[in-house]
């Protein structure tokens, strides 16, 4: 008989008539990981991780759709992700999420499995997406790979005149990265403000979607405005010019994280 990857090819067909899709809640530290997506040359992503796990457990060949791409180094703290099987997950769900966290590594968890129709998807579905980034003021050696560490002052508020000056854009061009196949630069914010909390400075946008690198170009040319090295008017002329060579470097990615993913109201109801 006939075998792909370990599993015999007529389980395999009888398994597929009998797939329902399911969502699960995930969180993860992305210090020791290559982004989210499956990449050809590592191992070390979460989608892979995850794959590997639950296909072995539920022993059957299964791949994950995630809410959207994180790039290497970058958390998660509310993330979203789709998959089929056979299984049924829900006869003892409490028993699925226990045998998930103690077959995944420590730096992924995940907190919920989520019943939606058969056609959602957790990347196409989502209406809404938030990320913050944090800034820590203070060298603290346990927060190394958790948050970003800049020595010196910044100029706060001016950082969140320029946190305003977003809202009259919807092309974000000037900081989304080159060569790739996103078919649109636009994007609608809700939301952007930069705030202190004691040692930390802490930056929280939302958006309907997200380009490629966009928040960490965001936050980086912002620092240039908090370092007094641009002005609210230049960061305005950047934005307007939709050339990503003008906007600042990126901020270092470990001081990122996917905080919130929205879906419609009711989406989880089945």
């Amino acid at each position: 008989m006939f075998s792909f990857n370990g599993y015999y090819l007529v389980d395999i067909f009888a398994s597929i008539m009998l797939m329902k899709r399911y969502f699960i809640q995930l969180s993860y530290n992305g210090t020791a990981y290559h982004g989210w997506q499956v990449q050809a040359n590592t191992l070390l992503t979460v989608q892979q991780t995850v794959n590997e796990m639950l296909s072995r457990l539920l022993n059957e060949p299964v791949s994950v759709m995630g809410c959207g791409r994180t790039d290497t180094g970058v958390h998660a703290t509310d993330y979203y992700a789709h998959f089929d099987t056979s299984v049924d997950l829900f006869a003892d769900e409490a028993k699925w999420i226990f045998k998930f966290n103690h077959a995944l590594p420590s730096d992924i968890a995940i907190h919920k499995i989520l019943k939606v129709r058969e056609n959602a998807n957790a990347r196409f579905d989502a209406v809404g997406r938030t990320y913050k980034y944090f800034i820590n003021r203070k060298k603290d050696p346990f927060n190394v790979n958790t948050a970003c560490f800049i020595y010196g002052d910044l100029n706060v508020l001016e950082m969140n005149k320029a946190s305003g000056v977003l809202f009259d854009f919807i092309d974000f061009s000037a900081f989304a990265k080159s060569n790739t196949q996103t078919g649109t630069n636009l994007c609608k914010l809700y939301f952007a403000e930069w705030k202190v909390e004691n040692d930390l400075l802490i930056f929280t946008i939302s958006a309907d979607r997200f380009l490629r690198n966009m928040v960490r170009a965001i936050v980086g040319t912002m620092l240039e405005v908090g370092k007094g090295k641009i002005t609210i008017e230049e960061f305005r002329e950047i934005i307007e010019s939709k050339s990503r060579s003008n906007a600042g470097l990126s901020a270092v990615a470990c001081g990122l994280y996917l905080s919130k993913v929205e879906y419609p109201k009711d989406y989880f109801n089945g």
